[in-house]
């Protein structure tokens, strides 16, 4: 029952995203905004209200729309501005542990692929250490390397190579109770 509670939440969060990023006039349509409401009222009207105000709390967090996490030339630790994003992240997770998450790590072009690759790795797995000290559970994690397959900018300088030096955290499908 939580988790159809949680997949209706989600269905609506998802709803009032997409409608708000993409109404040209920055408004909702009527038939858009009726049926978020129906959905949202047969939300609330479940026995598990506590967990979806809880939900829609961490929902309105700002922090949790930062999903990118920059990393130094050939560095794998965690700077200091992204731990507040992180600690966002590691709150929703521990909040909503039905929910997952796979964090991809990237690299510049710069180096082989083997090692890239290999940094890649070491990146994602540096942010998934981190939320599980925090409390996240491993089962909701997942980490995966792109190397410097899937760049974000293109270009051979430093500005170029600097947004390519990440780990992006990606919400995924929702965790199977056991």
């Amino acid at each position: 029952m939580q988790k159809i509670a949680f997949n209706k939440l989600f269905a609506v969060s998802v709803l009032a995203l997409a409608i708000t990023g993409c109404a040209s006039d920055g408004g909702v349509t009527e038939d858009a905004a009726m049926v978020d409401e129906s959905q949202t009222q047969e939300v609330a009207q479940s026995p598990e209200m506590d967990a979806v105000n809880a939900e829609e709390a961490e929902v309105a967090n700002p922090m949790l729309d930062q999903t990118t996490i920059y990393f130094g030339y050939d560095r794998a630790e965690i700077l200091p501005e992204f731990k507040d994003v992180l600690n966002a992240h590691a709150e929703f997770l521990v909040a909503n542990p039905q929910t997952s998450i796979v964090f991809e790590g990237h690299c510049d072009e710069r180096g082989t692929i083997e090692y890239n690759l290999a940094l890649g790795e070491r990146r994602a797995n540096t942010v998934k250490s981190y939320l599980i000290v925090q409390g996240v559970s491993a089962n909701q994690l997942e980490s995966v390397s792109f190397g410097e397959e899937r760049p974000v900018s293109f270009g051979s300088d430093e500005l170029n190579w600097s947004k390519n030096r990440r780990a992006e955290i990606k919400y995924s499908s929702v965790v199977a109770n056991n």
